[in-house]
């Protein structure tokens, strides 16, 4: 499966960004999918991650309550909502696809999509 993610950019810190991750070349549906970040001299962490169902979701501490993730089989896309967006946002997302259960854990993940920019100013 390839993965496209989009919708990043720059915005200034307490405004929103909706993210999306499209697939083609596989069946979406049976998949989890994750999104991770990467800040500049930092390593890949977790950000969120949704069943193949949409049935469970999954945060990290540090976004729960500003992040909301969610998925429309139909479109095959997964969109990753942020708002109240702090300087500690910026990074690059990636979302992921597993085609086990959701995971926090970015060694499950068998396919990576390439990555959106998010520059969160102060």
């Amino acid at each position: 499966v390839q993965l496209q993610a989009s919708g990043g950019g720059l915005v200034q810190a307490g405004g929103s960004l909706r993210l999306s991750c499209a697939a083609s070349g596989g069946t979406f549906s049976s998949y989890a999918i994750g999104w991770f970040r990467q800040a500049p001299g930092k390593e890949r962490e977790f950000v969120a991650a949704i069943s193949w169902s949409g049935g469970s979701t999954y945060y990290a501490d540090s976004v729960k309550g500003r992040f909301t993730i969610s998925r429309d089989n139909a479109k095959n896309t997964v969109y990753l909502q942020m708002n109240s967006l702090k300087p500690e946002d910026t990074a690059v997302y990636y979302c992921a696809a597993d085609p086990g259960l959701a995971s926090s854990w970015d060694a499950t993940y068998d396919y990576w999509g390439q990555g959106t920019q998010v520059t969160v100013s102060s």
